[in-house]
């Protein structure tokens, strides 16, 4: 099992910036990649961007350039960095890691709210 544990959403104005956190714990050893997805309410989630192991990032093209991730893989903590922040960035935000079996944990999201 692994266990996923966000923090840093909060609301912020339009053109604001925001930082997520998301550390991991448990059976990290298994952990292959590590991301984040966002769900808007009424909406699927959506993914958002994926860091392997080997730092190589995979981002929706629709966020590269604004959302920048990095990634710690020696503590397994993943970071998203948010710029330029506008009204339908509004979602929960959420961590997930995909482990060298194929299974996919989640964490339990973050409210980041872009509002004037």
């Amino acid at each position: 099992q692994v266990q996923l544990v966000e923090s840093g959403g909060e609301m912020v104005q339009p053109g604001g910036s925001l930082r997520l956190s998301c550390a991991a714990s448990g059976n990290t050893f298994a952990i292959l990649a590590m991301g984040w997805y966002r769900q808007a309410p009424g909406a699927q989630r959506e993914f958002l961007v994926y860091a392997h192991n080997d730092d190589t990032f995979y981002y929706n093209e629709a966020v590269k350039g604004r959302f920048t991730s990095s990634r710690l893989s020696a503590n397994y903590t993943v970071s998203l960095q948010m710029n330029d922040l506008r009204p339908e960035d509004t979602a929960v935000y959420y961590c997930s890691a995909r482990t060298r079996s194929r299974t996919d944990y989640w964490g339990q999201g973050t409210q980041v709210t872009v509002s004037s």
